[in-house]
């Protein structure tokens, strides 16, 4: 059994006390980390007063600290990644290619112009480095102030990303966070949290990030730890199980942003059977909605709707989109997409009895755990589509528009769309449905951190908006003269 060893950071400073062991998401992998229960003490800032060291930095000092940092986590230089590499290699679900790729994308993530996007798109520079005063129609005037939050990530292990874009969001927010690592992905928080402690361990940046790890559901840690006095926002990723335990400590004072698990669709319009150089197009399209990071992400495509009618002619068309479809997400580069780890026992015998089942599904692949492409043959999913995974997608032949509407719903993430004349016509429609992000095909997995997730601003709401007002009783009549409340909302 491999063994790895973890530590906890805590405010600028690496520890690797109190030593004990961990099992990691895989069988046959164990790591050592400190006990989480001998620094529940420090974990927390100790007043939220300590936080104003953050508000002596301009923005463009929280600039410069973020394209430094990118700069130190190139995965050739960094001895901290590496190792977390190594590590992930057999914790994670993902293969060594895609975690390769996945690290050698971290640099980008700490790009100074991405950063200064992210912040004006998503809170406004203006508000993070300053109040930002309107005059009312009332005659009041009033300053509004973005300020950074004491907060608790409980972030993903799909992938070396998210704790990247948890760390990047902290700098940009001026946020104080505790981020608890999952079990399938230990390291990558603490190696770049120990990288910034070489680069500048007294920086209020660095001072303000700690990282650790605990089994999830540790009452006796967790009741201590998830208090308002401690922490003021929980940002939690994951699986329904570990959202909804996180809800129990939910309290006045303490706000959860819940980044919880979704699923996503591709639909395609009958415009994609043009000719034979659109289908294989449509084809590639979709085999990297499919098949990027190995289908590990909820913003991957599981089910697809294609607008090519149930008639011979339309199932004669949906099949031969499988099989192109199949034969382009086996050929991905391997930075892109590769093939599993495993299928898994359940999911691979649900698809060898569709296989065998040809007057209800065309099956194209499959038989070495390598992906499949499942076409229905009549206008409904599979009954195991929310098991599909590891590159396994079912199309769906569908006659009319409406019979997609039905199924979209508050758990669909992304939709990836062609032509893009079809998304256009149906953005509006299914956002009412619950549907949170639309794109174009084969765009489902290049994300940008400039725009809302989930169909929330997790960015905005990662900081508490502060008001303050200036009242002149010259210019808006008081209420001690017999000023009429919410006169001023009227005009």
């Amino acid at each position: 059994m491999k063994q790895f060893k973890a530590g906890i950071v805590i405010r600028g400073e690496w520890i690797q006390d109190h030593l004990v062991e961990f099992g990691g998401r895989s069988t046959g992998i164990t790591f050592l980390s400190p006990d989480p229960k001998q620094y529940l003490g420090r974990l927390p800032l100790p007043t939220p007063q300590d936080m104003s060291d953050l508000y002596k930095l301009s923005f463009d000092d929280v600039l410069d600290y973020i394209e430094r940092l990118g700069s130190r986590l190139k995965l050739s230089d960094n001895p901290y990644l590496q190792e977390a590499l190594e590590a992930s290699c057999l914790t994670s679900s993902l293969t060594p290619p895609l975690l390769r790729q996945a690290y050698e994308t971290l640099p980008y993530l700490f790009n100074r112009e991405g950063a200064r996007e992210i912040a004006d798109n998503t809170i406004g520079i203006g508000h993070l480095e300053g109040w930002v005063t309107k005059t009312l129609n009332d005659g009041r005037k009033v300053s509004i102030r973005a300020f950074g939050a004491r907060a608790l990530h409980i972030i993903a292990g799909n992938s070396p990303a998210v704790a990247g874009v948890t760390i990047l969001r902290n700098a940009i927010t001026r946020s104080d966070a505790i981020i608890k690592s999952p079990s399938n992905d230990p390291f990558t928080a603490l190696a770049i949290a120990r990288t910034m402690i070489d680069m500048d361990p007294n920086h209020p940046l660095t001072r303000h990030l700690s990282v650790a790890y605990w089994k999830g559901g540790d009452e006796a840690l967790e009741q201590k730890l998830y208090q308002p006095r401690h922490i003021e926002k929980i940002i939690a990723w994951g699986g329904f199980a570990s959202v909804k335990h996180v809800t129990k400590y939910i309290q006045p004072g303490l706000e959860l942003i819940s980044l919880d698990p979704k699923r996503s669709v591709s639909i395609i319009g009958p415009e994609a059977f043009a000719d034979e150089n659109t289908m294989h197009e449509v084809a590639l399209r979709l085999a990297t909605d499919i098949g990027a990071v190995n289908q590990e992400g909820c913003i991957c495509a599981r089910v697809v709707y294609v607008l090519s009618g149930t008639d011979e002619a339309g199932l004669k068309n949906i099949n031969r989109l499988a099989d192109l479809t199949y034969t382009a997400m086996i050929n991905l580069p391997e930075a892109v997409s590769t093939t599993p780890k495993e299928m898994g026992p359940e999911l691979r015998s649900l698809v060898n009895t569709a296989r065998f089942n040809d007057e209800w599904f065309h099956v194209v692949g499959g038989e070495k755990d390598e992906g499949a492409i499942i076409a229905s043959q009549l206008p409904e999913p599979v009954d195991f589509a929310s098991q599909l995974a590891n590159r396994v997608a079912n199309l769906v032949p569908v006659d009319d528009i409406e019979e997609v509407c039905a199924v979209v719903d508050a758990y669909t993430q992304t939709v990836g769309v062609y032509p893009e004349s079809l998304k256009h016509a149906l953005r509006d429609r299914l956002a009412l449905y619950g549907a949170q992000r639309f794109t174009s095909l084969g765009y489902a997995a290049y994300l940008t951190l400039a725009t809302p997730q989930d169909a929330i601003e997790s960015t905005r709401e990662l900081c508490k908006w502060v008001v303050c007002e200036d009242c002149d009783p010259a210019v808006t009549p008081p209420l001690w003269e017999g000023g009429e409340m919410f006169k001023g909302i009227a005009g």
